[in-house]
């Protein structure tokens, strides 16, 4: 449910930024449930322009100042980047509005931070994937993220989620979870608790590959659904990138396999018929074939033959958050009914295990894909 704002909040939120024109109107807008979005309407003569007003959920991102700075050093830079490319900046990249004073964000006198954005006109973003071809179009978008960013300094942006995907401490905090079982619950799933102990390996290994120096460390969008790319309603083409809150640095392999556990799932994330849970190859070779055409050729070979291990990771690492929380009495993930995280731990595990029976497969696509020179 949304969380209720004061008109004067947000009237006076809007005044603050660096805009021409007088406030039409403004509406709360999308159905995000981090933060607080709302589409304000100004107008300056005859013309309307819509622009994106988000309170800044500052329980989650506890430092909204290095948040801000993440997001409009690459903005800034993927700006300059598409300009160098003759490519249109405004909808290809998200557009920070400064405030009057010259900062990326506003902080209230009760300790709420607001910033705003260009809206982006003529473009959809979707839930769910329905055509494959906008699955392949939300590939070759984050590819070309990726692309377009793989000269920024990765290490120059703040880590606004500390070891949000470092998966052998999650795995750490998995283990204490089970060794303490503060509600009595690790009795109950001991097969689930020796599935993830059993890949103990799989989920050290592209850490440790970072470590070693056999990856780079790039920047990540971290967040990598379908409905975080807008697509041109008139070309269909994957246009820009959004919500950024989680860029930050990582692996490229990551940002790829959160994109295969979520959209090449054949079922829902708490679907409890598992013979519904599969991995779908045909998804997967779009998707693959999108990547590394937007990528154009900046991944490293090594990157590029451990994409299947990027959305292997990522899924142990969800399932195993999903049983780590059941464990500790569903305190993070937000449950609609009893024993819903054990139901998407029961998921991810499917899906890891499809995985594992396609593996071959998995990696005869990207190996084909990659000698297309796509």
């Amino acid at each position: 449910m949304a969380r209720e704002i004061k008109a004067e909040l947000i009237e006076n939120a809007i005044s603050q930024f660096r805009v021409e024109g007088d406030v039409v109107n403004y509406e709360r807008y999308g159905n995000g449930h981090i933060n607080d979005t709302f589409v304000v309407v100004f107008q300056k003569n005859s013309e309307q322009t819509r622009y994106i007003l988000q309170r800044i959920n500052n329980s989650i991102f506890k430092n909204p100042e290095q948040l801000m700075f993440n997001i409009t050093q690459v903005t800034s830079f993927l700006k300059d980047e598409v300009k160098r490319l003759g490519g249109d900046s405004k909808r290809e990249v998200i557009t920070v509005i400064n405030t009057k004073e010259g900062a990326s964000f506003y902080q209230d006198t009760e300790e709420n931070y607001w910033r705003m954005y260009l809206f982006i006109e003529d473009a959809s973003c979707f839930e769910q994937v329905s055509r494959p071809e906008d699955f392949f179009q939300s590939a070759v978008a984050f590819g070309r993220f990726q692309k377009l960013l793989s000269d920024f300094d990765a290490s120059s942006l703040y880590e606004v989620i500390p070891d949000f995907h470092n998966t052998p401490l999650r795995y750490k905090t998995f283990l204490q979870a089970v060794k303490e079982d503060k509600c009595n619950r690790a009795k109950e799933v001991q097969d689930e608790i020796m599935f993830f102990i059993k890949r103990e390996e799989d989920m050290e290994y592209c850490r440790r590959c970072l470590e070693e120096g056999k990856l780079p460390l790039r920047v990540t969008h971290n967040d990598t659904k379908l409905n975080n790319v807008m697509i041109d309603n008139k070309t269909g083409n994957g246009l820009c990138v959004i919500d950024l809150d989680t860029v930050m640095p990582g692996l490229s392999i990551f940002d790829f396999g959160d994109s295969i556990r979520f959209g090449a799932n054949t079922a829902t994330e708490d679907e409890k018929d598992l013979s519904k849970v599969n991995l779908d190859l045909e998804l997967f070779e779009e998707y693959v074939k999108g990547y590394l055409k937007g990528c154009e050729g900046s991944l490293t070979d090594t990157e590029i033959a451990m994409l299947p291990y990027g959305a292997k990771t990522m899924t142990l690492e969800c399932g195993m958050r999903f049983l780590t929380d059941y464990i500790e009495g569903d305190v993070y993930f937000r449950i609609h009914k009893p024993e819903h995280n054990l139901d998407r731990c029961h998921t991810q595990m499917s899906l890891v295990l499809d995985m594992e029976r396609k593996w071959n497969e998995m990696n005869e696509i990207v190996s084909k894909a990659k000698g297309g020179n796509l």
